[in-house]
């Protein structure tokens, strides 16, 4: 049994973990969180032991990064870099509830949580977060660094960027693309394109305002096997 760290210890993190402990697949040692306060400390039982540079002093651990929020959905990206961990040091979680078809691919570092479907053909990349109920259909591409919130829906042959963020809920209509870095927000109907780096909500969703600066940093990045350079 293969032994775990998860960088971070919010609430993404929290459910990650307990995906972890429900798959029974790998041990895991802790969570790791640059907060201080949390050091020493537990998180459902899960002991926090240091800063996520502590990754380095424990080579043997696989890891996966669990941190972000819709205020700061590019978080993720900016921590895989700092690691700079080469890509087969990345773990990829499944809920054993989730189904992934044997034409699907998941990338290193990436987490399904329970209840998420992905049918046929679907790929998804690395460091990418699918919540639970998500629904990713035949021939979904899912770039780096996505997320995609509890409930979502993603009609056939649908193009996440990298990075992009999906609210709760939310439904994107077959064969279309929702650009790099972009938020789509809750409850949302995604009819057509949406452009990178741009906030878009309703239903039929339209463009509100431009993404978040930290989500807007990041449109010129770009990505290498597991790590982001």
């Amino acid at each position: 049994m293969s032994a775990l760290l998860v960088v971070g210890a919010g609430g993404f993190a929290r459910e990650t973990a307990q995906a972890v402990a429900d798959a029974g697949e790998a041990k895991l040692l802790g969570h790791l969180d640059d907060d201080p306060a949390l050091h020493g400390t537990e998180v459902d039982g899960v002991p926090v032991l240091g800063g996520c540079d502590l990754v380095h002093e424990l080579p043997e651990a696989r890891v996966v990064i669990c941190v972000g929020n819709p205020g700061d959905y590019a978080a993720r990206a900016r921590l895989v870099r700092r690691l700079g961990l080469p890509a087969n040091r990345y773990a990829t979680v499944v809920h054993p509830t989730a189904s992934v078809s044997g034409t699907s691919v998941v990338g290193p570092g990436s987490v399904l949580l329970a209840h998420c479907v992905l049918t046929a053909a679907v790929r998804v990349g690395a460091h990418v977060a699918v919540m639970p109920h998500v629904v990713l259909t035949h021939d979904d591409v899912v770039g780096d660094c996505a997320t995609l919130a509890s409930g979502v829906r993603l009609g056939g042959g649908v193009r996440l960027g990298r990075g992009a963020y999906v609210g709760s809920g939310a439904l994107v209509r077959e064969g279309t693309t929702v650009g790099a870095w972009s938020l789509v927000g809750m409850g949302s109907t995604v009819l057509g394109d949406v452009p990178p780096g741009e906030v878009w909500a309703g239903s039929p969703a339209r463009r509100l305002r431009a993404a978040p600066a930290p989500a807007l940093d990041e449109l010129a990045t770009r990505t290498t096997g597991g790590q982001l350079t």
